[in-house]
């Protein structure tokens, strides 16, 4: 890992640093940490990966847009972050379709795989994952095959993709799983750098309209410390949430999966109490209500 550390009205998730709670893998302070909703969850020393607690972390879900950062490894793993995509018809309509989120991407325009990196990961857009795929591929199919391929290669066992942007309930995944792929892609630097971001701000070019892209991770600027990773939500995962934080030099990495069946923003409060947990911390974390659009993340 390569350490990075990085209010308005809402609810404040905030637990002790001596909390009793409910079932759970023991750490070495003996108790896990209370109240987190979430069906499937762990906490893991991200130096290590030593697993701190855990729930239900080896059972396979579906995880939503936490797909993309496998999608982001697999273009990282390219070395082409300079390559020239077009955005076409095809992209923007593949999220309207999907009733999914989107980095409003503009048909014509022509953006950098690294600038679509920013438009995939901090809003989600699943038009910029599919113009990844469709370019990495070549062709969407290719690419789950890459994403499949390099699944077993980190010995992702419980894992399957069938699509580039969690949109199919086929996108499967476990707890252990998914702190490995996290682990895997945060030690990209470029992966470490765009998700460690609150918002990215793109001028307009010759080639392309001006964009302003804000990450969907409400941890960021709120929570001391953290520097990503993912969110995802379909009604099929609920809300889920890849996450790393750094206190005194110290890593931790986590993942909830199905903390609310809508989008209440339960992730952030279930990732704050495991933080704080995990660092011994007492620490207060405002997040505003979520709107709960139903649109897919």
């Amino acid at each position: 890992m390569v350490p990075r550390t990085t209010a308005s009205i809402g609810f404040v998730a905030i637990i002790g640093t001596c909390a009793l709670g409910s079932a759970g893998a023991a750490t070495a302070a003996g108790h896990p940490p209370r109240r987190i909703a979430a069906y499937a969850a762990e906490l893991a020393n991200g130096t290590t990966g030593k697993q701190l607690w855990g729930r239900r972390q080896y059972s396979p879900r579906p995880i939503a847009s936490l797909t993309k950062v496998m999608t982001a490894l697999v273009v990282v793993q390219s070395q082409d972050l300079t390559r020239r995509i077009k955005i076409t018809a095809a992209d923007v309509k593949y999220a309207s379709d999907h009733d999914a989120t989107s980095a409003g991407l503009r048909p014509g325009d022509v953006l950098t795989a690294r600038q679509l990196l920013y438009a995939m990961l901090l809003p989600s857009g699943a038009d910029a994952a599919l113009a990844l795929a469709d370019s990495f591929g070549p062709g969407r199919q290719a690419f789950v095959r890459k994403m499949n391929t390099t699944a077993t290669k980190l010995h992702l066992v419980g894992t399957h993709f069938a699509t580039f942007s969690g949109l199919s309930l086929h996108d499967h995944s476990t707890p252990r799983n998914l702190l490995l792929l996290g682990e895997a892609a945060m030690r990209r630097p470029v992966i470490h750098d765009v998700v460690a971001r609150r918002r990215y701000l793109l001028h307009a070019g010759p080639h392309h309209h001006r964009y302003f892209w804000q990450n969907t991770n409400l941890l960021l600027g709120r929570y001391p410390g953290a520097i990503g990773i993912k969110t995802g939500w379909t009604r099929s995962a609920g809300e889920c949430l890849l996450f790393e934080a750094t206190h005194n030099k110290r890593v931790l990495i986590g993942v909830v999966l199905h903390s609310a069946l809508t989008k209440t923003g339960a992730v952030f409060t279930d990732a704050t109490r495991l933080l704080n947990w995990g660092f011994g911390l007492n620490q207060a974390v405002r997040i505003p209500r979520l709107p709960g659009d139903g649109t897919a993340d």
